[in-house]
């Protein structure tokens, strides 16, 4: 890994494979429902504060979403979250906080400073169009970090900051919708996480390819380097040009699942 800057675990050039699997599992350390956030203070696009106090003075609920242009996860849970967002929006906060790149390319590389991370997080806005907060999260993301920082996760927090719904990807719409509509209600969510490892990548497939294109050279082929099988599916999508991004991902794991059987039946054959 070709590290940048003061904290070389966290800002990278390059994933590596031990990025990619620690980011499918939470550690039982990392704040979950029932715990409260840390202290924190980070800025809109607008220039806005937002910090603990300011969370407590609004009153409604929060969604804080972790999310980079170069990410996947993100990029097929924007539509999603931009809906929650137009139907909720009055009753529960939403906020995206603009972390590292997850996949950095020449076209969007890891930011250097605090004003390149800013723009990433205009950028952000502008490309899913969010009719609701971005800020950033300062450049060795220690907001993200003490969250435990995968690249797109998902907390509804109450007003006192405490934690009462985790997703570990942001884009299982229908889990978070869930939870969203209980916190409208004045309700606590009807379940405490939600997972759904396999049908969050299963969706981000199929956009993964965009997300590649934001990033530029080098993000496409780091993948293959790191996450072959991943690369694989990304790869086998595009075949599925013809159907809707959020369906090519579960139509590439079916190919490549057909393609697997067939090879390791010619093989017995052959052996």
């Amino acid at each position: 890994m070709n590290a940048i800057g003061t904290d070389a675990g966290y800002r990278f050039d390059h994933p590596t494979m031990a990025m990619v699997l620690r980011d499918m599992r939470i550690p039982d350390t990392d704040p979950g429902p029932g715990d409260t956030i840390p202290a924190f203070s980070i800025t809109t696009t607008d220039g806005i504060a937002i910090d603990n106090d300011n969370l407590r003075r609004d009153g409604r609920p929060a969604l804080i979403v972790f999310g980079s242009l170069t990410c996947p996860v993100t990029e097929s849970a924007g539509d999603g979250l931009r809906e929650l967002a137009t139907r909720y929006g009055d009753r529960v906060r939403f906020i995206m906080v603009n972390v590292r790149e997850a996949h950095p390319g020449a076209s969007t590389p890891q930011p250097r400073t605090g004003h390149q991370k800013a723009e990433h997080a205009a950028q952000l806005m502008a490309h899913h169009r969010l009719p609701f907060e971005v800020a950033t999260d300062d450049l060795d993301g220690t907001l993200h970090r003490a969250f435990g920082p995968r690249p797109s996760s998902a907390y509804l927090v109450d007003p006192d900051g405490r934690i009462t719904f985790r997703a570990h990807w942001s884009n299982v719409t229908t889990a978070i919708e869930e939870a969203v509509v209980a916190a409208a209600a004045g309700r606590r969510p009807p379940r405490a996480e939600a997972g759904h490892t396999i049908r969050a990548m299963a969706r981000m497939t199929g956009y993964a390819g965009q997300a590649f294109d934001t990033a530029g050279r080098g993000a496409a082929l780091d993948t293959w380097k790191v996450a072959p099988p991943f690369a694989a599916m990304i790869g086998i999508s595009k075949a599925f040009g013809f159907v809707a991004p959020r369906y090519r991902g579960a139509a590439a794991m079916i190919t490549m699942a057909v393609l697997t059987a067939a090879v390791v039946g010619v093989l017995a054959v052959l052996l």
